[in-house]
């Protein structure tokens, strides 16, 4: 509600030359009109949080069928206006949910070099974009590890797949004669910053999230005890994404200020669990009704 009653037209960011060509063919279709680009945003958000909660269903993440990771997705990314608002992070959960995705499907498949290479191309794609996103190539090797018996053949597949979009950036920015491209590529920062949110609200959000967090980490642990090893396998690659995430969004710059998007789409899932606990209704219907005190909060200082 806040970023369709206030809504704003994205500007260009210095150095990120993808997510610039990528506004300029948004300005195509949607011209100067903010509320446009709101709306536009807040549909990526409600298709990212159907993609998380099929994900889930499709790797049987939960023990039963559930929309509640759709719920927490939606409502983390409400706790900041500018995650509402069109950013280049909707577009790098998108290539990141999507590399995930792929990477749980390595040893459910006769064909793992097709995936491998599908989920390093997406994850080289991302980094393309922003640079401190070449720390999820880590996130590749975590699931090379976890899901594939070591095999070299798979594993140079994994480097091609992750080279190749880099490959191409510099072959036809050489061709068109802007190799500058490649050297402001390169672009790190600190995203914590008084100049970003007020430190009171910067303490609030950041004590609901680990409480939230704190409560998901406790089911989960509950919950994947009772699971097969591929499910576990699959929350330790899960984890592994959480802390990569929090480790890119520290190291993007304060101008970014959807910059700790980058984490939600993890933290939705992990804190899915504290509301999906049927051992103790009372537990998760707390947990349901404090996480909507959460959005109050947001939009009582959203207002002030």
């Amino acid at each position: 509600m806040p970023a369709l009653l206030h809504p704003q037209v994205p500007s260009p960011v210095e150095g990120h030359f993808l997510y610039n060509y990528f506004l300029k063919l948004l300005s195509v279709v949607f011209r100067s009109s903010g509320f446009a680009y709101s709306f536009f945003s807040i549909v990526v958000l409600f298709l990212q949080s159907m993609y998380i909660k099929n994900i889930a269903t499709r790797h049987k993440l939960y023990p039963r069928y559930t929309y509640i990771p759709s719920y927490v997705y939606l409502l983390l990314t409400s706790v900041y206006i500018p995650f509402n608002h069109f950013n280049e992070t909707h577009i790098l959960n998108w290539l990141i949910l999507g590399a995930v995705d792929i990477m749980f499907g390595f040893s459910q498949t006769t064909q793992p070099r097709k995936l491998i290479y599908n989920a390093g191309f997406l994850l080289c794609t991302a980094a393309l974009f922003q640079f401190s996103l070449l720390a999820f190539f880590l996130l590749l090797l975590v699931a090379m590890v976890m899901f594939r018996p070591f095999n070299l053949g798979e594993w140079s597949v994994a480097m091609m797949g992750y080279t190749t979009p880099f490959y191409f950036f510099v072959c036809i920015a050489f061709l068109i004669d802007r190799m500058y491209l490649v050297k402001i590529w390169p672009q790190l920062g600190f995203s914590l910053s008084s100049q970003v949110v007020s430190p009171f609200y910067l303490i609030v959000i950041m004590a609901y999230i680990l409480i939230l967090s704190g409560t998901g980490i406790f089911a989960m642990l509950q919950n994947v005890a009772l699971s097969n090893i591929f499910v576990r396998r699959d929350w330790t690659t899960i984890s592994f994404y959480l802390i990569i995430s929090i480790f890119v969004g520290l190291l993007t710059k304060a101008e970014i200020k959807s910059a700790w998007l980058i984490t939600m789409p993890a933290l939705s899932i992990i804190i899915s669990h504290g509301l999906l606990l049927e051992k103790n209704k009372r537990f998760s219907n707390f947990i349901f009704y404090f996480s909507l005190s959460l959005l109050v909060f947001c939009l009582f200082r959203a207002n002030n």
